[in-house]
């Protein structure tokens, strides 16, 4: 089954617990933390997760674009998060697996994220340990950017591995998807889908998240 992620960047941020709502029908809640260092660009952070928890019974589904996010994935675990994704390029090898184990130990599902440039061999030494392995379609760091469909490779290429190691691993797509392009997701191998401007920009937010999920 597709599962969609609507991204809270996309909301209205005076009436988030509202924009929440209208999400319900949703499998996850994407949350996008930005520093303004690994991405240039800020978001919310840890007080913000913490106050969104109890909007919601979806998970939270948190997405660290940060820089060394092993100094904070606990407290967006204790925060609230449910998934916490790390991106590879955002420290050593060596912490983004402490950051994954770190996940893990609070009960909560962990994974990597790989921006455009990032080959698909990055995300191989974390796969084992990933509940969830998310491929940008877009640069990260703004919404409303344009699907780049030359990583579909990529994201076939993952779930190749995925599908050959008989991994519980989750495959995540994010960037630019709307219902032009949800069907080249799918069709490479994504199973979740983050949509923002897609779903938060439609005039029937439950009815665009039954079309996005197909």
């Amino acid at each position: 089954m597709i599962k969609i992620s609507p991204s809270i960047l996309s909301a209205d941020f005076a009436n988030l617990a509202r924009d929440i709502e209208r999400i319900a029908s949703a499998d996850y809640v994407h949350v996008d933390v930005m520093d303004g260092l690994f991405v240039p660009n800020l978001t919310i952070g840890i007080p913000v997760v913490k106050a969104i928890r109890p909007t919601t019974a979806l998970p939270l589904d948190v997405h660290l674009m940060i820089d060394r996010p092993v100094r904070y994935v606990e407290q967006f675990c204790d925060a609230g998060a449910d998934i916490v994704t790390c991106h590879v390029e955002a420290d050593t090898e060596e912490h983004t697996r402490e950051a994954l184990a770190k996940v893990h130990a609070k009960g909560k599902r962990a994974g990597v994220v790989l921006k455009p440039k990032t080959p698909a061999e990055a995300a191989l030494p974390f796969l084992d340990d990933c509940d969830i392995v998310l491929v940008m379609t877009v640069e990260p760091g703004f919404g409303g950017q344009s699907f780049m469909a030359d990583m579909m490779p990529k994201v076939a290429q993952i779930r190749k591995w995925i599908d050959e190691r008989g991994l519980d691993c989750e495959l995540e797509v994010d960037g630019g998807v709307g219902l032009k392009t949800r069907d080249a997701c799918v069709e490479a191998g994504a199973n979740v889908l983050v949509a923002g401007s897609a779903v938060y920009g439609a005039e029937d937010i439950p009815a665009r998240i039954r079309a996005l999920r197909g």
